[in-house]
């Protein structure tokens, strides 16, 4: 079934699972990504993340989220209509851009961690590096690709509080230490081709699964002993 126009979250989907791609703080910025990759034939899901409430009454547009989910084996291709879009408006740019300031160490840096840019600021720094004598081949970018995706698989560290405090609220039959718990056996992050890993370590995982059983357990204890009372 082709995706030909904005498909919302309870849109049944396809066999494939359809991942985050792109998120973003306005809604247009994201249906013109879709529009975009459409006319490739590359079926997509809009899905709407944004707060209903704000409880700040700031309206800074800060809760709004919205994201373009693609299938895994779409990503790749995705990928390269962005950056060869990305090749076309380089040549439109203003003269006070930010990137231009960057050192080539700096700019290495933007291609080394490409996931946390912009597709135009990735093309621009590869010009810029290129221009500056210091061109980067696409053999050396995959390995540099390929090195980033093994340094994001590693494990989420630090969750020695976080464990601490799903147990106390576990025991105290707290929702908080279920969630806790849920969090830590089933959060799962988004690695730049797509793949899907568990965030967090398996003694982590292993930690985070106690934690939801005892959670479980005394919820329903402490729900009968009030009910006693």
């Amino acid at each position: 079934m082709q995706v030909s126009g904005y498909q919302l979250k309870n849109k049944v989907c396809m066999k494939e699972e359809f991942i985050t791609f792109e998120k973003f703080n306005d809604q247009n910025s994201a249906k013109e990504l879709g529009e975009l990759i459409a006319e490739q034939n590359i079926e997509f899901l809009l899905e709407d993340n944004s707060l209903s409430f704000d409880p700040t009454f700031a309206n800074n547009g800060f809760e709004k989220e919205y994201c373009i989910k693609l299938k895994k084996s779409d990503f790749e291709k995705a990928n390269k209509i962005l950056a060869d879009k990305s090749e076309t408006e380089i040549n439109d740019i203003d003269k006070d851009y930010y990137l231009l300031s960057f050192s080539e160490d700096e700019l290495i840096d933007v291609i080394s961690k490409s996931d946390e840019w912009n597709k135009f600021d990735v093309s621009l720094a590869k010009k810029l590096l290129k221009e500056k004598g210091k061109e980067i081949t696409p053999e050396e970018i995959e390995v540099i690709k390929q090195q980033r995706i093994l340094e994001l698989s590693k494990p989420e560290e630090g969750q020695k509080i976080y464990i601490i405090l799903g147990y106390l609220s576990a025991f105290l039959g707290g929702l908080l230490g279920i969630f806790i718990g849920w969090h830590l056996l089933t959060y799962k992050k988004t690695l730049p081709n797509g793949s899907r890993i568990y965030a967090y370590s398996e003694n982590d995982r292993k930690q985070g699964n106690r934690i939801l059983i005892i959670g479980g357990i005394f919820l329903v204890f402490w729900i009968i002993i009030r009910i006693l009372t």
